[in-house]
């Protein structure tokens, strides 16, 4: 198991599925985890007293990460009580699916404002502290939708493809800094999201996919691990696939 002790991580949107995974997985490798949330505090104090409880440390950090004020206070306070930020998993996400005819243009701006917009900020903020230490993890988590697409998620797939751009980009102009940037893309994945879809269409998603099933969030969570692990110290620019196969 990769060893993240004294390391000092933010997840946005840690406080459900994939994030709340990730914030057990960051913690239970020995970093000290700021779970982030918008709306759902209960949530996210549940996973600072489960990562308690399991002998790790953890905090809640309430910020609607796509307002720049917000973001720039939250971070501001992290670096405040701990010194630094050294790994940043960029995990807030929604959606609002329809077909582009019946799409409003509102329900297109909360999902890039969510995903897009938030992840940027966040990245931008991040960053200024990272350059200065000269290292730092940064991991956004975008969608196989964001590489393949899919009917009736126009917004939610520009959202994903734009998160993929911009960690190639943000790579590229902070490499020598010694900061690594990367992405994980989840296929189909076991969550609060996922968890009402129809038996017809889940049987017909998972028919997709190879390796049979559909992915746990310790799957992505485990992903992230690596990535914001020295074990993957040359690795930088990527966006790992996590899907069992599926558009491979």
């Amino acid at each position: 198991m990769s060893n993240l002790e004294g390391k000092i991580a933010l997840v946005t949107g840690g406080g459900r599925g994939i994030g709340r995974a990730i914030c057990q997985e960051l913690a239970a490798r020995g970093a000290t985890i700021i779970v982030n949330y918008r709306r759902s505090g209960a949530a996210a104090a549940e996973v600072v007293a489960q990562i308690e409880k399991a002998g790790g440390a953890a905090r809640c950090a309430q910020a609607d990460v796509s307002d720049a004020d917000q973001v720039t206070a939250m971070f501001k306070a992290i670096v405040s009580d701990f010194g630094t930020i050294d790994i940043l998993v960029n995990n807030a996400g929604m959606t609002r699916d329809n077909i582009i005819m019946m799409m409003k243009p509102d329900d297109f701006d909360a999902v890039i404002e969510t995903n897009l917009r938030s992840c940027w900020l966040c990245c931008k903020t991040a960053a200024r502290t990272m350059m200065r230490k000269r290292s730092g993890s940064i991991i956004n988590i975008t969608s196989v939708v964001g590489i393949a697409g899919n009917g009736g998620q126009t917004n939610y797939a520009a959202s994903k493809a734009g998160i993929i751009g911009l960690t190639k980009s943000l790579a590229k102009e902070v490499a020598v800094r010694g900061i690594r940037v990367n992405a994980v893309a989840p296929g189909f994945v076991e969550t609060d999201m996922t968890a009402d879809l129809a038996d017809e269409i889940r049987e017909k998603a998972i028919e997709a996919i190879p390796l049979g099933r559909m992915g746990a969030a310790q799957d992505i969570a485990k992903a992230v691990a690596f990535l914001a692990s020295d074990e993957a110290a040359y690795i930088t620019g990527q966006t790992l696939v996590v899907d069992g196969g599926m558009v491979m």
